[in-house]
């Protein structure tokens, strides 16, 4: 069994890795930490998980617990890259869950993070951690960057367009996400009687998801991609749905745009292109939904998931599995809630 480690346990993701892993086939999850709730037991605090960690108790520091093989780091930007090179040093394969190690152009994380990058080293060697696109590259990892939520629905609606060549490169993103996307500290725009009834849309132009995203479409855009994207926040807990708007290169009939998807995703085991995206189809798994529509000189795609499992950590429990040579699927093959 591989003894596994989880920096920032009480988070949602932190959270949510704990309630994938207690039951997963192949690891044991042998440590979470926590600074305000170190020596607590893991099930007292999520309770959640009684009756599945109820032996195991947060620690304060990671280090802590000896013999790790494998740690997922779900703390804040800018805590990762303090936390990752002595993992790495010693040989232990890690997943950053925040952004640290997503960007690769270090001014450009230093523009859209608002602080210096402190690892350049191990930056270098960390991988994408989006399966779809880069499963071989993640299979020979030490260092993964899981990606954003808002940029894994975006880009499995963009990507396969954009290597098709019959859309032009700028892109709209207009995506909608539920309040557990924020993080689980209050705040005025959380309060309910704000986001209740309402959408709200936020960070404008200033989104951290946006360099992201470009990023990434630009490998298969053939050029640079402009990309305009919009999140907005709806009062739902879970859930992504992110519309996509591209002009056509030429005319195209539906038909063949929906050959590009059938294409790109055929034989993938949780994305899957559909008439009718739904954000209840995938709400507690790690499926995505991608759908599209041709509107005259337009398509638009959709791209839809739950942020906590595809958008977090789901995908990083499908990358820790490529990473360790296991099944793909393993601790992960169960369908949405539906209703």
């Amino acid at each position: 069994m591989t003894k596994v480690g989880i920096i920032g346990g009480t988070g949602y993701t932190g959270s949510e890795l704990s309630r994938i892993l207690c039951t997963h086939p192949d690891i044991e999850l042998a440590a979470l930490t926590s600074r305000q709730n170190a020596g607590k037991k893991v099930s007292d605090i999520h309770t959640h998980l009684k009756g599945y960690l109820d032996d195991l108790c947060f620690t304060e520091k990671i280090s802590d617990t000896k013999d790790l093989d494998f740690v997922f780091v779900a703390t804040p930007h800018g805590v990762a890259m303090q936390e990752l090179p002595a993992l790495a040093d010693a040989g232990i394969k890690v997943i950053d869950l925040s952004g640290d190690y997503r960007i690769h152009d270090i001014p450009t994380y230093e523009k859209w993070y608002g602080h210096k990058h402190t690892d350049p080293e191990h930056l270098e060697k960390a991988v994408y951690g989006l399966p779809e696109f880069f499963r071989d590259k993640i299979k020979g990892a030490d260092i993964v960057a899981n990606p954003g939520c808002y940029a894994t629905s975006a880009i499995l609606a963009c990507a396969p367009l954009m290597k098709s060549g019959l859309v032009e490169e700028e892109i709209i993103v207009d995506a909608k996400s539920g309040t557990s996307g924020a993080g689980m500290v209050p705040s005025p725009r959380l309060h309910h009687p704000t986001c209740g009834e309402s959408i709200i849309p936020y960070s404008v132009g200033k989104h951290r998801h946006t360099p992201e995203i470009e990023m990434v479409v630009d490998m298969f855009a053939g050029g640079h991609s402009k990309v305009m994207f919009v999140p907005q926040l709806i009062p739902i807990v879970r859930g992504i749905l992110s519309s996509c708007y591209f002009d056509l290169k030429k005319d195209v009939s539906d038909e063949e745009i929906s050959a590009v998807y059938e294409k790109q995703y055929a034989g993938e085991p949780f994305v899957h292109y559909v008439k009718e995206p739904s954000i209840r189809a995938v709400v507690g798994s790690n499926h995505a939904h991608v759908a599209s529509q041709v509107l005259g000189d337009k398509v638009v795609a959709f791209g839809v998931l739950d942020n906590l499992v595809k958008g977090a950590s789901g995908q990083a429990v499908q990358c820790m599995n490529l990473m360790l040579g296991l099944k793909e699927t393993a601790g992960l093959n169960l369908p949405g809630l539906g209703v």
